[in-house]
């Protein structure tokens, strides 16, 4: 998933860690949530999905079971071998040019607030171009007090510890974030960039690519339908909060 300058990165813990500090073991075994369900009420049954910034492939299976084709596009080659039953594309998000359009693209894992403006602005065009005129693009983003509600810790059912630890200013209106995940018998850290993004700015970008907010799927504005800005596009007002 590696995505931007790699300093401010970093990653530690045991087995493979990709350039952006990602450690594949780690995303191996974190567990996936509601994501699926909410992915699967925001789009049509039996959607072809692209999936940028894949991983392991933790949501990739759950869609897939869910009945949906996937192609799950990353960066680094130790996560697409964890992937199975989905069409994988190993390339930089921002450089993806498959020459074809899908019913959904898919960019989740807050990678929308890249703390290079250039690459977000990458990551978005690509989103624009590979998906169909009536089809959308769903975005996770930050929740509104992810910078600021510092340290924090999320103790998970499954049986790890996530502590959110510092997001630190280092220019530009970006953060240097570091988190920890706690397992009983390994300890992971990740330190990523990440730049915060008010509801109007997120828009505005999104606008920048052309694209438009459909709805916020979630209380929490955290996932987001969008769709292409002109003709053609799903109905539905711009930045609605209505759920699918």
């Amino acid at each position: 998933m590696g995505l931007e300058t790699r300093a401010g990165y970093g990653g530690t813990g045991p087995g493979a860690i990709t350039p952006d500090g990602c450690a594949v073991e780690l995303y191996a075994r974190l567990p996936v949530g509601d994501e699926p369900d909410v992915i699967a009420a925001a789009v049509p049954g039996g959607a072809h999905i692209l999936e940028l910034g894949s991983g392991v492939g933790r949501m990739t299976h759950p869609l897939l079971d869910r009945g949906f084709t996937v192609t799950a596009v990353d960066e680094s080659a130790d996560m697409l071998e964890r992937v199975r039953g989905a069409r994988t594309v190993r390339c930089p998000i921002e450089e993806l040019d498959l020459g074809e359009t899908f019913d959904v693209v898919m960019l989740a894992s807050f990678l929308v607030h890249a703390g290079d403006v250039e690459v977000r602005r990458g990551l978005l065009r690509t989103c624009a171009r590979h998906v169909r005129p009536d089809g959308c693009v769903l975005i996770q983003r930050e929740g509104e007090d992810y910078h600021t509600n510092l340290p924090r810790e999320r103790v998970d059912p499954s049986g790890f510890t996530l502590r959110m630890l510092s997001a630190d200013p280092v220019g530009d209106g970006v953060d240097s974030v570091r988190a920890e995940y706690v397992f009983p018998d390994a300890v992971w850290t990740q330190t990523f960039l990440a730049r915060p993004l008010s509801r109007e700015q997120f828009e505005e970008a999104l606008a920048e690519a052309g694209l438009r907010v459909d709805a916020y799927l979630t209380e929490d504005r955290v996932w987001v339908r969008a769709v292409p800005a002109g003709p053609g596009s799903l109905s539905g007002g711009r930045g609605a909060d209505a759920r699918p």
